[in-house]
């Protein structure tokens, strides 16, 4: 279905680091935070199937502490590593083997600390723990990090932070000499002492999951993407959800459109970007029928298709732009352009759980929930052409700039490096009640590319 809206807005807040604004709680809906918007509305199997969808039409309105490093071995399969973040006709811009610092880091979420970790993808080493809301109480989860590097957090109970990758770009804020910032999990600085905390905007919402850079235009010049766009979502547990587009530089919201009917109590519950800079969404489906849902950049205008398959849960979009669902293991595939959705029904069956992230070979990764291992998907045919072993079964799935696949247990305190070409797996652990299943990396936003203007 293809909807417009508008919106007119009549209160933003976004704070720096050491901004007073902030949620009490752990659930949203309470005075004090958010935005205030005035709305108005415009003219068993492991084969796949195929099914084809449509769109319907109308209008709308709009572990505490350090964490350590371990290997084991599994079986080896070919693989290779890239670097794939500048566009083909800047060669004079320099890179690097994974990419420059910014993007040589996964940033995951410690839901039961209220922080995130961010942990170098070559190291192991975890270099900063930030708290990502004033209260600290925010139960983070999604995680989307920008061509320049820098990660934006959506807190479950509302709000959203951005933080700065290189400690280059942060700034004076808190009265001390030079610059405050964490160096570690031990090492976790107060709100208004972390000073690589870029900008913060509270949101008044009780669901808040979503969360996805798009990519901003490309300065030949500056070597350097620019103008970068955050898009975000959240609802009030029934009923509608708003989709919003923030300023990347400031975190003011700019644009936004109201979905109506979302269901799930946890409504809206992946985010993901594709070439032409639109936003996939789906909403929770453990209370019906599951929607797939995309906003459209141009004009915050919508479509939507009913999703035909078992799997629900984890959500991306692979380099040709199709959007993927996926969970336990299966997946379901749909290209935009015939409306077509081609399903691999989960291996567990069951209410399909875990999230996805295609690799620069076109293979799908994600981990078949209980079991303890990754599996591959071809993202031509939809079907599983690779299992690795690993030590538990992990929850978000996300590949870094040198072709590692890794995955965040399930609010567990242990991440895992995946090598696809030896089945080599690295253990990075001290995290609390890691819960991060989306582009942790900034390698699925790079993939799809970046649009002009």
């Amino acid at each position: 279905m293809r909807r417009k809206g508008s919106m007119v807005v009549t209160l933003v807040l976004a704070s720096s680091c050491g901004g007073d604004s902030s949620g009490s709680g752990r659930e949203a809906g309470e005075d004090g935070s958010g935005i205030s918007v005035t709305l108005g509305t415009a003219t068993d199997s492991v084969s796949a199937s195929a099914t084809v969808g449509s769109a319907s039409q109308g209008t709308g309105s709009t572990g505490d502490g350090s964490g350590g490093v371990d290997e084991t071995v599994g079986s080896a399969t070919d693989g290779m590593k890239f670097d794939i973040l500048v566009p083909d006709a800047s060669s004079s811009c320099p890179t690097g083997d994974g990419g420059p610092v910014e993007h040589s880091f996964i940033w995951i979420a410690n839901s039961g600390q209220g922080t995130v970790s961010k942990i170098n993808t070559q190291t192991l080493v975890e270099e900063g723990r930030y708290i990502v809301r004033p209260d600290s109480a925010g139960n983070p989860s999604r995680t989307s990090v920008s061509l320049t590097g820098n990660v934006a957090v959506a807190n479950r109970a509302g709000g959203v932070v951005k933080i700065y990758a290189n400690t280059d770009e942060c700034a004076e804020s808190n009265g001390m000499p030079g610059i405050q910032t964490s160096s570690g999990a031990g090492d976790i600085l107060a709100w208004g002492v972390e000073e690589c905390v870029a900008w913060y905007t509270p949101f008044n919402y009780a669901t808040q999951r979503p969360v996805a850079w798009g990519a901003g235009e490309w300065n030949d010049q500056l070597c350097t993407y620019q103008n970068e766009k955050l898009w975000t979502a959240g609802g009030m547990n029934q009923g509608s959800a708003d989709v919003l587009l923030l300023d990347g530089e400031t975190g003011v919201v700019e644009d936004m459109v109201t979905i109506p009917g979302v269901i799930g109590w946890a409504q809206l519950y992946g985010g993901a970007v594709d070439p032409q800079g639109d936003f996939w969404t789906v909403d929770h489906n453990w209370d019906g029928a599951s929607t797939l849902i995309r906003v459209n950049r141009a004009d915050m205008s919508y479509d939507t298709w009913p999703v035909t398959g078992q799997v629900h849960y984890g959500l991306t979009v692979d380099k040709m732009g199709r959007a993927w669902l996926c969970g336990s293991g299966g997946a379901s595939r749909f290209d935009p352009v015939p409306q077509t959705w081609t399903h691999l029904p989960p291996i567990n069956g069951g209410s399909a759980l875990g999230g996805c992230m295609e690799d620069a070979n076109g293979i799908l990764w994600t981990s078949p929930y209980p079991n303890a291992s990754l599996v591959g998907i071809d993202t031509a045919t939809v079907q599983i052409v690779q299992q690795i072993p690993i030590p538990e079964y992990v929850h978000g799935v996300s590949i870094d700039f040198e072709g590692y696949v890794w995955g965040v247990a399930f609010a567990g305190s242990n991440a895992y490096r995946v090598d696809p070409a030896t089945g080599t797996v690295d253990t990075v652990g001290g995290l609390v009640g890691a819960y991060t299943y989306s582009d942790m990396t900034g390698f699925a936003l790079s993939s799809v590319g970046a649009p002009t203007g």
